[in-house]
């Protein structure tokens, strides 16, 4: 434990010196530089020797390695002071980052978060644990995207029954009520929190509804724990039906057919984490099921029909989709603002599938997919020699489908348009297209014209 080469780090709560165990307290009485966040420091400072030095790290978490290696040079032992636990959402986590494990050793205390469970008597195995201490990004807005302060916690609330949060003096546990709220939660959780803890004021407010919490101030410090109390969500994670998703009026038909959702879905083949575009959104059937696939990943959504874009808005609240970001405009303008995807899908390209082709396949990260749908011919032809040009690996599948329809008292087939679905991989993965590649293509030489059945509105009802 007196190696110079290790950086100690002791949690505390706010009953201080009294509260420590028999090493924790050994290790900051032997040490030679002792660093910490005034409060902390102010809670063990009477007990120490008058040799141990104290230095404040408020607003300098950055320089905390640069001090300790110095005092390591010297020579010297170094401390960290951090609050509860410091290896669940503290400081540890950052200084075995930058020392290496092998540098540090933690005496933890019990976790403020396991505290306020205990303090409500409620089992916490099952917990999720989201902290939104540090990110002020002001109040939840529909569409915000993984930057904002508070997208851990509202994304944490879409699939978990039972939540445990650190707070901050901006994210408090007010706007965290506004911010599921916002995200269509109201009706679904109870909120409690566990303030002051260990300190002779500490004040617990248990199982308040939402609307409740959203207007009060709490005394900080805080945390924030969250119960469902309705049942979890019923519906599929995949594979909606077409007549769940709002659409254009009073002609239903802009969405991408559940058919040929799935095989697209299927060939974007997406991962929890995905970073999804979807471009030419449409009703945003596409996207929003995405969504729901890539639970820890976020959808960037572009829409240029006004009235496209407010309906994929109500789909995507009707299904509380918070890692879904519509913007209403005209693709590729704003891409370059999105953060490299992992899979795109095009439904719609307004006239610049070439160029969009050449964007995405420059932006897809290693093992990116690409996923478009057509139904005309020139589409085809337009984004399989586009592919070509750019050396990307391509395939088409065209499919065919057929919905059972009453007749009298039997029913028929009724056939839909039939629907080219490319898919192409790019990045560090881009190669010459396969001879069965081209053999594909000329199957569906750019002069052939269209067939006079496929209308502008059967081209959009592909989308």
């Amino acid at each position: 434990m007196n190696s110079p080469e290790l950086c100690r780090i002791v949690g505390i709560l706010d009953d201080g010196w009294f509260g420590l165990g028999d090493p924790a307290r050994t290790t900051l009485i032997e040490s030679d530089l002792l660093i910490g966040a005034r409060r902390t420091l102010d809670l063990v400072a009477p007990y120490l020797p008058p040799r141990v030095e104290l230095r404040e790290m408020d607003g300098q978490l950055g320089r905390v390695p640069e001090w300790v290696r110095a005092a390591r040079g010297a020579g010297h032992t170094s401390t960290v002071l951090a609050t509860g636990d410091p290896l669940c959402h503290g400081i540890a986590s950052f200084l075995a980052g930058k020392l290496g494990n092998d540098a540090i050793t933690v005496h933890p205390a019990v976790s403020t978060l396991q505290l306020a469970f205990a303090r409500f008597k409620k089992c916490w195995q099952a917990a999720a644990i989201a902290s939104v201490h540090s990110r002020d990004a002001g109040e939840w807005q529909i569409g915000a995207t993984p930057e904002h302060g508070l997208y851990p916690l509202v994304r944490a609330a879409s699939r978990h029954a039972l939540i445990g949060a650190f707070t901050g003096p901006d994210n408090n546990p007010a706007r965290i009520a506004r911010a599921l709220i916002a995200a269509g939660h109201k009706d679904d959780f109870r909120l409690s929190v566990a303030a002051r803890l260990c300190l002779p004021d500490e004040a617990l407010f248990a199982d308040l509804p939402l609307g409740d919490a959203a207007g009060m101030d709490f005394p900080d410090p805080n945390i924030v724990v969250l119960e469902r109390i309705t049942p979890p969500d019923s519906r599929a994670t995949f594979g909606f039906d077409d007549a769940d998703f709002v659409q254009r009026a009073p002609e239903k038909g802009l969405i991408t057919k559940q058919e040929a959702r799935a095989l697209s879905l299927a060939k974007l083949g997406l991962r929890p984490d995905s970073r999804v575009w979807d471009i030419g959104a449409g009703s945003g059937s596409v996207g929003l099921e995405a969504a729901r696939l890539a639970y820890d990943g976020h959808v960037w959504a572009i829409e240029k029909n006004p009235g496209d874009a407010v309906n994929a808005r109500e789909n995507a609240r009707r299904l509380k989709a918070s890692n879904y970001t519509l913007v209403e405009g005209k693709a590729p303008a704003g891409l370059d603002q999105w953060p490299d995807p992992d899979a795109v899908f095009i439904g719609g390209s307004g006239g610049e599938l070439a160029e969009l082709i050449r964007l995405v396949l420059a932006r897809l990260r290693p093992h990116g997919r690409l996923v478009m749908n057509f139904v005309t011919l020139e589409n085809l032809a337009t984004a399989t020699a586009a592919l070509s040009a750019a050396g990307a690996s391509w395939d088409v599948v065209q499919l065919q489908a057929a919905r059972s329809q009453p007749i009298l008292d039997m029913h028929r087939l009724a056939a839909q348009n039939p629907v080219w679905i490319v898919s192409a991989s790019g990045g560090e993965f881009i190669r010459p297209p396969t001879l069965v590649n081209a053999q594909r293509a000329n199957e569906f030489p750019p002069t052939q014209t269209p067939p006079s059945e496929i209308t502008s509105q059967q081209q959009g009802a592909a989308q």
